[in-house]
């Protein structure tokens, strides 16, 4: 039997991986405690960065590792409309309307500085309860 052809139409990322660096898997260290903490979270690489799902449900956090040459490492998170505006115009230097999804009111959240993580913390957790079920945020308020 002859050996299958391989496709000729092979599909190249658009979404590059770049290696971390040591203090990039810190903080995604970091990231990762605060995110999988929550109700059935769990995570799995999506458009070539880690994503925080709830459940089998949507993304409520997605890594930000210089994604399409970005300077910063930071975090992506869904909000409510008119959060992100107000983050961003209270702390520009912190917040920012990341691309793609900042449309839809998600917020990055600058990592490499010097991020006050208690803040990052309730950000992912407002980010978690925008999108996760009832079941999981019924879950979370009985902690």
């Amino acid at each position: 039997m002859a050996k299958p052809s391989p496709p000729t139409n092979t599909h190249v990322s658009t979404h590059p991986v770049r290696s971390l660096s040591a203090k990039g898997e810190k903080i995604l260290e970091k990231l990762r405690v605060i995110c999988l903490a929550l109700p059935a979270a769990n995570e799995r690489i999506s458009h070539g960065e880690p994503c925080f799902f709830a459940g089998k449900g949507k993304v409520f956090a997605m890594f930000d590792n210089h994604h399409h040459g970005a300077e910063h490492i930071g975090v992506w998170l869904p909000q409510p409309i008119g959060v992100q505006a107000e983050l961003i115009e209270a702390a520009p230097s912190v917040f920012f309307r990341p691309p793609y999804v900042g449309v839809s009111g998600w917020v990055g959240v600058i990592l490499d500085g010097n991020p006050d993580w208690g803040t990052v913390a309730g950000l992912i957790e407002d980010g978690y309860r925008h999108i996760a079920g009832k079941k999981l945020i019924a879950e979370l308020d009985a902690r």
